[in-house]
């Protein structure tokens, strides 16, 4: 009897120990599934009210009603009526030392953490006691991260383009003194933005005309202490890197962003070309640096059949707020009408460069954009 006795013992401690694992799942559940919703709807309002990016205030808003909707089904309601809030032993636990938090990009990053961090341990442990949800959560994890890293990329864009409003666009079709002091102008009259285009010349001499304007234009901001203006290429992904340009501009035919970005490296800029909302907001979560949009106008340079619609045109002004120029024929004449759909960046060929005085077109455009871009709301940032 007294073994008997003894087995029952064990087996109802047995018992007691799994009951008591069971609600410790749950526990863990409610609370991960606390911490996610949190910290979601803090990503959610930072991308919406600090950086009024609708496209990813969006998507935030898109995984916090999923997340909802799965924490109010019946597999997980059992986390609601074992809750303990009294009986936690984390609560009240303080940390010695956290990332400093000083700016609203800082506090994307750290929600976009705690959000990633709870979902992972919902998928987890919903494993043992709600096997239905465990492929929701997972997928919702991946949701977070390349949210992350669309609102990271979009921040630090942001600050790589700051002030920049106007993008010169530079053929080699001159001689190299002429090129020369042609770029020598442009730098003077403040321009923060050249990229170097040329599909006719031999790799050789398009990548040695790159140098020359990387070179100038690190030489003039150590002479006036101004910031660096950016240098991209055209296309050509080989000649940038080798060139030591900041960055390239890639087209719809050319190597995807992602491809690029392995072959460059986090910290060389990338931008995309994009034809509509869509290709754009595809462009985003690629991670590209910045936009070209168009084109705008008929232009000197090429033919087009179809131009970008005041639609597509404003749609992207209001929704992406990846930096975006606006590309294609564009002149001191008409560039109001692309001020009023919302655009704050342009890129310009021939009415610069082909212009009798470029330094002086430069700065008539320079005071149209900045004088724009002293108005604008700070969604358009």
């Amino acid at each position: 009897m007294a073994s008997l006795k003894g087995e029952n013992s064990e087996m109802e401690e047995m018992k007691s120990e799994r009951n008591g694992a069971a609600v410790g799942i749950w526990r863990t559940l409610d609370a991960s599934a606390n911490r996610s919703a949190e910290a979601v709807r803090v990503l959610e309002d930072i991308l919406r009210f600090c950086f009024n990016d609708a496209f990813l205030s969006q998507e935030a808003k898109a995984i916090r009603h999923e997340l909802a909707v799965v924490f109010a089904s019946d597999d997980l309601q059992a986390r609601i009526r074992l809750r303990d809030v009294s009986g936690d032993v984390g609560v009240g636990a303080k940390v010695e030392q956290t990332p400093p938090r000083t700016e609203a990009k800082h506090v994307f990053a750290a929600n976009a953490a705690r959000a990633s961090q709870s979902i992972r341990s919902l998928e987890e442990c919903s494993r043992l006691v709600a096997p239905a949800v465990t492929e929701i959560f997972e997928r919702l994890r991946y949701r977070i991260y390349t949210l992350e890293h669309m609102g990271i990329s979009t921040i630090t864009s942001h600050e790589n383009f700051h002030n920049v409003n106007l993008c010169v666009l530079l053929n080699l079709d001159q001689s190299e003194i002429e090129f020369k002091s042609l770029v020598n102008r442009l730098l003077i009259a403040g321009v923060q933005m050249i990229q170097l285009r040329d599909k006719k010349s031999e790799t050789r001499r398009l990548c040695h005309r790159v140098r020359i304007t990387v070179e100038q234009a690190r030489d003039y901001a150590e002479l006036t202490a101004e910031r660096k203006c950016i240098v991209v290429v055209n296309d050509r992904v080989d000649v940038a890197v080798a060139a030591g340009a900041d960055g390239v501009h890639l087209g719809e035919s050319d190597l995807p962003v992602s491809l690029a970005r392995k072959v460059c490296g986090h910290e060389f800029l990338i931008g995309r070309t994009a034809h509509s909302t869509p290709e754009a907001k595809q462009a985003v979560l690629e991670g590209a640096d910045y936009l070209g949009v168009g084109p705008c106008f008929p232009t000197k340079t090429k033919e087009f059949k179809d131009f970008a619609t005041d639609g597509f045109l404003r749609e992207v002004s209001e929704e992406i707020r990846l930096p975006t120029f606006a590309i294609g024929g564009i002149t001191c004449d008409n560039i109001d009408r692309l001020l009023h759909l919302g655009l704050k960046r342009f890129a310009v060929a021939s009415s610069i460069a082909d212009a009798a005085d470029p330094g002086e077109e430069v700065r008539r455009m320079c005071s149209l954009t900045c004088a724009s871009m002293e108005n604008q709301s700070p969604k358009n940032l």
